[in-house]
């Protein structure tokens, strides 16, 4: 699955300190404006307790994670619709990615230069580069409604459909309101799709908070602010600290969990940004089990068995005959193939099987 989230916000938000923590990489995080440039894209492991579990009743010689990326792109400025800063590349690099991880400063630090001079107003934040969003993205829809216009005069089907999906896109746009909430059939969303508008984009704010606010994050009042403006859109907000989690990178999983315990919070921020992630693009995870591996892949919700066979190997699509599943919630409860057998838990399953997240599959297939 090639899925990925875009990390977007201000100049000087802590957008490539996150990047830097969630790849393990160094990308450039200097104190000034469009230190990145270009867009810097990086893998991240999805850490998935299921996986030891998996291994406590199974033996095998290692596990392999399942992966989602990540791009860093360039901070946007007032302006960017119409080309200031980088705003140009900006729209471009984030019409290619499928979800927007958008960083909001939620905390205070003199020695780190706000592009506006002024920090304590997340929303303002917010809205800027939502608006530049929603500006480029009329822009497209105007560009295409002239392009289009031309052949509903001759009652062309498509061109009439087209318009009138066009028209609904500009009516919300024209009222400060994303694509996000569009009421479409089907046959709309799947047309609009195409299009590769910026707001009909799932987002997740991060709200990236001192160290202080991690072990009391209600007392941080630009955090409450940036949940309020989440909740009335019916989205989802995460928290991190984008220092800490870098700090956190380096460290080996033991000391990892001593630090994080030391914080007062259960698990990583990032982590949490990854599943929030996963969640809002329906992604879902199955695995396969043997004696040389444990291995967690990622699929589409509602995807198939042979698709799924096909996200290890396409050969496995094409000649899939069968998969013989069971649950990793049966594998906790039985204790051992075997006894999931011998329990009536292992099921023989055909092209029509819709996999479900958790599902352990040993793929039978011709060659």
């Amino acid at each position: 699955m090639a899925l990925t989230a875009g990390i977007v916000g201000l100049p000087n938000v802590g957008k490539s300190t996150l990047f830097n923590a969630i790849t393990k990489s160094q990308v450039e995080a200097a104190n000034y404006p469009f230190a990145t440039i270009e867009p810097n894209v990086g893998v991240v492991k999805v850490n998935d307790p299921r996986l030891e579990q998996i291994r406590s009743k199974i033996e095998s010689k290692k596990i392999i994670p399942t992966t989602f990326e990540f791009t860093d792109i360039a901070g946007l400025v007032k302006g960017a619709s119409q080309g200031e800063g980088l705003g140009n590349q900006f729209l471009s690099n984030i019409r290619e990615v499928d979800a927007i991880a958008h960083v909001v400063r939620c905390f205070a630090n003199a020695d780190i230069v706000h592009e506006h001079g002024t920090v304590g107003d997340p929303i303002s934040d917010i809205e800027i580069i939502e608006i530049e969003l929603m500006l480029a993205d009329l822009q497209s829809v105007e560009n295409r409604i002239k392009r289009v216009g031309r052949k509903t005069k001759s009652n062309d089907k498509e061109a009439l459909s087209e318009i009138a999906v066009l028209d609904k896109a500009k009516a919300l746009l024209d009222n400060n309101k994303p694509l996000s909430e569009l009421k479409l059939t089907d046959d709309e969303r799947a047309l609009i799709k195409t299009f590769h508008f910026l707001t009909i984009k799932p987002v997740i704010y991060v709200a990236n908070v001192d160290e202080d606010s991690l072990m009391d994050i209600e007392s941080n009042e630009m955090y409450q602010k940036v949940k309020a403006y989440a909740d009335a859109r019916g989205s989802r907000v995460v928290t991190v600290c984008a220092k800490v989690e870098e700090d956190l990178s380096s460290l080996e999983d033991e000391e990892r969990d001593v630090f994080l315990e030391e914080l007062g919070v259960k698990e990583s921020g990032l982590d949490i940004l990854v599943r929030n992630c996963y969640d809002i693009l329906n992604l879902r995870t199955f695995f396969t089990a043997g004696p040389q591996e444990i291995h967690a892949w990622t699929f589409t919700n509602g995807m198939k068995a042979p698709q799924c066979a096909g996200v290890i190997h396409t050969d496995f699509e094409k000649g899939f005959i069968r998969g013989e599943i069971y649950n990793v919630v049966d594998l906790m409860e039985h204790g051992s193939e075997q006894a999931i057998k011998e329990a009536g838990k292992m099921r023989s399953e055909g092209k029509e099987y819709i996999m479900q997240d958790g599902d352990i599959v040993h793929f039978r297939f011709n060659n």
